[in-house]
């Protein structure tokens, strides 16, 4: 029979409120005696090192690639810059929020950082652990009113928190325990997030040939004949739909808010146009909306600057918006459906052709102007074959999205699971000693995770 994860076979009370009880064998220390601060400052072939959350420290030039972009260097005082082993500590301005970060190269970090240089005795792996698990963290948040005095951790906080010490085998086997599960955990993560992309691609794909008259939505089928478009961005389109300028069914209108009493609404790619009260996220208030744009319902309002996001959106309600937005109206003989211009508007091949329209001084200045917008030339179906391909775009986003909701909830309970595994193990809730002995060496194929997992919910049910 396999072995099963239990709990060790005898406790004693820490003393210690985040940890609990303990194995009757483990010690609490004060961190101070396991690891000391590092004072050397930086050497002078010392590479500049980032403290990031996601990576532990590592090189300012490795981070750079990993995010994709350029952060800000530091090139004044480098001489006051703290050195930094491989497997020393970093309490860093987030530590307060995510632990303490692990150095995985050696450089040189910033000085308002506190180093800590680790004992000898010890698995630096299961301090990783420790240091990242969630009731460490909130015994370190306890510490100092640092939140709200806008304080960084120092060295004093952390020698308040007491942590859990045990013998240098029974780290090595936690370490090799976790560094298994974790491994399992993280590529059951890395599938969830590839098959989330995936179905929100292949959303945006069906939503694309609908819009764009590539699939003829009532046959499931492409349309029986088609006509070029005269526009090379566009290419062929369903020879029985009409491709007129933009200003063929819309008109600017440049009305203001004589009271700026109006429902404030804004602009987003994701939501479109909605009441700037349902946002949750800080956003500049002018003092007074007087003079703001009024729009209707039915009307297009576009973020001239945000144009290539697809910042635009078919206004639900009347409201104002920013004076620096453009407002049109739709024509009354226009036969453009405010849904399906509000899909095809936001169409990849619709907002590079924005991109390219778009004027200004600076590249991130770039504004889409009415005069160009009007020109852009925009499909219009028949109305029955927009209202279908308004009802199966409606219902592909739905399955989509309740398939993507899914994905995410299952997700979500693998990163809880892999939370509560660590802080189960770390403090000694659960005896893994038996269990690292019996993984096979390397990586394992991937059903292992099913089997950590079934060593954790058969402890549970023994609890």
């Amino acid at each position: 029979m396999a072995a099963k994860l239990k709990p060790y076979p005898a406790y004693k009370d820490s003393g210690v409120p985040w940890l609990g009880e303990v194995p009757a064998h483990w010690e609490v220390r004060r961190g101070k005696r396991t690891f000391t601060p590092r004072k050397e400052l930086a050497r002078p072939n010392d590479i500049q090192l980032s403290a990031t959350q996601a990576y532990g420290v590592i090189a300012q030039a490795d981070y750079e690639k990993r995010i994709g972009r350029k952060i800000v260097k530091i090139l004044r005082h480098l001489e006051k810059r703290r050195h930094v082993e491989v497997d020393d500590f970093v309490i860093s301005m987030r530590s307060f929020q995510g632990g303490l970060e692990r150095a995985w190269a050696s450089g040189c970090i910033r000085s308002s950082y506190i180093v800590l240089q680790p004992a000898t005795n010890l698995a630096v792996g299961y301090f990783a652990y420790l240091f990242k698990s969630i009731g460490y963290i909130k015994a370190l948040q306890a510490t100092a009113n640092f939140i709200r005095d806008g304080q960084d951790l120092n060295f004093e906080n952390f020698c308040k928190v007491d942590v859990p010490f045990l013998p240098l085998p029974e780290q090595t086997a936690i370490v090799r325990f976790l560094d298994h599960a974790d491994r399992r955990i993280q590529r059951y993560i890395r599938a969830k997030q590839k098959l989330m992309a995936l179905l929100e691609e292949q959303k945006q794909a069906l939503i694309h040939q609908a819009v764009t008259g590539k699939l003829d939505v009532r046959t499931g089928q492409p349309y029986p004949a088609y006509k070029p478009s005269g526009v090379e961005w566009l290419g062929d389109v369903p020879a029985h739909w009409d491709l007129r300028p933009a200003k063929w069914y819309f008109r600017e209108v440049d009305e203001r808010s004589e009271t700026g009493l109006e429902e404030l609404l804004s602009v987003s790619h994701v939501t479109g146009v909605t009441p700037r009260s349902e946002k949750n996220v800080t956003m500049f208030k002018a003092e007074s909306n007087v003079g703001h744009k009024l729009c209707r319902p039915g009307d297009l309002v576009i973020d001239t600057m945000w144009a290539r996001m697809a910042a635009l959106g078919i206004s639900r309600q009347a409201g104002i918006v920013s004076p620096s937005y453009a407002v049109y109206r739709p024509h009354p003989s226009s036969r453009l459906l405010g849904d399906y211009a509000d899909l095809l508007l936001r169409m990849t091949t619709y907002k590079n052709e924005y991109i390219c329209r778009s004027t200004g001084i600076r590249s991130s200045r770039l504004r889409l102007y009415p005069e160009e917008f009007l020109r852009i030339k925009l499909l219009c179906p028949p109305l029955e074959e927009q209202h279908a391909i308004i009802e199966f775009t409606s219902k592909e986003s739905t399955n989509a999205r309740r398939a993507i909701d899914l994905a995410h909830d299952e997700l979500s309970l693998l990163q809880e699971y892999r939370t509560r595994l660590i802080a189960d193990v770390v403090t000694g809730k659960l005896d893994v000693r038996e269990a690292a002995e019996r993984l096979p060496d390397g990586e394992a194929e991937p059903k292992q995770f099913d089997k950590v997992k079934a060593l954790i919910d058969a402890a549970d049910a023994e609890r």
